[in-house]
């Protein structure tokens, strides 16, 4: 019968214990993580021992409890626990192994030191349920009810103290945030039956103890970051130190772009812009100008940009600086994807300058845009006789400017043309006299029309010495003639 009790007392204390667990969902973390309790609790006995009948007695419990930290609703707490009263009962006691007590009424105080573990659950932090289970030291004292101690304690018959196990449950209902009046229940099993001076050798004797007391919590009421929002409201736990908080305890946002005032590097951002996590205006090109007042978004890295985001267009052409390839384009020049003026004809010379629009393709047009006649290409020419260089010597007479000049004006028409220019004596003289004078006067020909402007890379020196005469050396008339330069143009 007593063990059936016991068990169903367990049992009713896990159900208390499991199912708020599953069925309640505070609104906030367990108010009780990582507190301590001190609490002091009196109330009466209902001791089950040997006599016939039970009777009520008075009892007082002391504890020092700590909750472990918890995020959830339940909580588990550790205690130590001390508790004294008094166990009476009274009628016709049931005869034991021990020699029997002629008194029909006991009364033993008990004293108990012990420590176990409690199981919290909080409902709403206003209520909390709790089962909690233990073991404890008991010593205790039977006496008559006169007051004389019974025989079979005189007689030293059995250890004046036994090992208990204690259980009970409860609930607590806080009245302030550091003070909670509690109700409870319990039983204490001792694990030997001679608490009465009697042992059957049945079943070993308890009490039912009923309580009811109040506790005071340290550190329940704390401040954990120091904001001056209490933690149970604190809706933004571990702020800085030092930063403004409202109401709620989280960091103040005066610009409301979800990065606090102490974090946020662009304080009064307008309502509505996307930030960063500095709390400023994102860009997402980079240019400098925020998205929100960019109007030419997804510029291209390291291109300038003016006020409104946008590349700069010096010229105003309508094709911004970085893609211009003809920068500084006069006003109002219409222009082509690249920003340099429309050229419609091909020709070279952009609409805005050309005179002669519409000009064939690959005609070759002069600075405005119009056609230019080529003069006549000359194939070959001959620079004869004493009256162009000195008797001799390679040095040019005055007299043979006119003709290279001439020569000269067609060349530059036709700069693509090549020349070789060919140098030649009479037969008069060695062979290798002749052939440097001939190498010279070829160069002084040459170098006469590259110091008027023609390119040098146009002609090919040929010193030819007295090579090729075209009349008899044998007179002065034939050797004059053969004295000559010869131009001609290369295929």
């Amino acid at each position: 019968m007593k063990l059936s009790a016991i068990l169903a007392f367990i049992c009713l204390g896990f159900a208390q214990f499991i199912f708020p667990q599953t069925s309640i969902q505070p609104p906030r973390p367990n108010e009780m993580s990582n507190v301590f309790g001190l609490t002091f609790d009196g109330g009466i006995t209902l001791a089950v021992t040997d006599y016939k009948f039970k009777k009520v007695d008075n009892t007082w419990k002391g504890s020092l409890e700590y909750y472990l930290p918890s995020t959830g609703s339940g909580n588990i707490g550790l205690r130590v626990f001390g508790q004294t009263g008094f166990f009476t009962g009274k009628g016709s006691p049931v005869i034991g192994s021990y020699p029997f007590n002629s008194t029909n009424e006991f009364s033993t105080k008990f004293s108990l030191i012990g420590g176990g573990v409690n199981f919290l659950i909080s409902i709403g932090d206003v209520v909390y349920p709790w089962v909690g289970f233990g073991i404890s030291d008991l010593w205790f004292y039977p006496k008559d009810g006169n007051g004389n101690y019974l025989p079979n304690y005189s007689a030293g018959a059995y250890s004046k103290s036994m090992l208990a196990y204690n259980g009970d449950i409860g609930a607590r209902f806080m009245i302030t945030k550091n003070i909670s009046l509690n109700l409870s229940g319990g039983i204490i099993l001792a694990n030997k039956d001679v608490l009465d001076d009697i042992a059957n050798g049945t079943t070993n004797d308890l009490s039912y103890t009923f309580t009811a007391g109040i506790s005071y919590y340290f550190n329940r009421a704390r401040d954990s970051d120091h904001d001056g929002v209490p933690d149970d409201k604190d809706m933004c736990p571990g702020t800085p130190r030092g930063v403004r908080v409202d109401e709620f305890g989280c960091p103040l946002d005066a610009d409301g772009d979800g990065v606090p005032d102490y974090l946020d590097k662009c304080p009064d951002t307008p309502k509505g812009v996307k930030v960063d996590a500095n709390g400023c205006p994102l860009d997402s090109d980079g240019d400098g100008v925020p998205d929100y007042l960019d109007k030419c978004a997804n510029t291209p890295a390291g291109v300038k940009v003016d006020v409104n985001g946008c590349p700069l267009d010096a010229d105003g052409d309508g094709v911004p600086d970085y893609l211009d390839k003809c920068p500084n384009t006069p006003k109002g020049v219409a222009v082509d994807v690249n920003g340099c003026p429309l050229d419609s004809d091909g020709d070279g010379v952009p609409d805005y300058l050309d005179k002669c629009p519409n000009t064939p393709k690959g005609v070759q047009v002069d600075a405005n845009g119009c056609p230019i006649r080529k003069a006549e290409v000359i194939k070959s020419f001959v620079l004869q006789g004493d009256a162009n260089f000195e008797t001799g010597k390679a040095d040019l007479l005055p007299s043979a400017y006119p003709l290279l000049d001439s020569l000269y004006s067609s060349m530059k028409l036709n700069p693509n043309l090549k020349f070789a220019v060919a140098g030649y004596t009479d037969s008069r003289g060695s062979d290798e006299l002749n052939m440097r004078l001939s190498e010279k006067r070829a160069q002084s020909i040459v170098d006469y029309l590259v110091s008027k402007g023609l390119d040098r890379n146009s002609f090919v020196i040929k010193p030819m010495g007295k090579a090729n005469p075209i009349a008899s050396n044998k007179t002065s008339e034939g050797r004059a003639m053969n004295r000559r330069v010869e131009i001609k143009l290369l295929p």
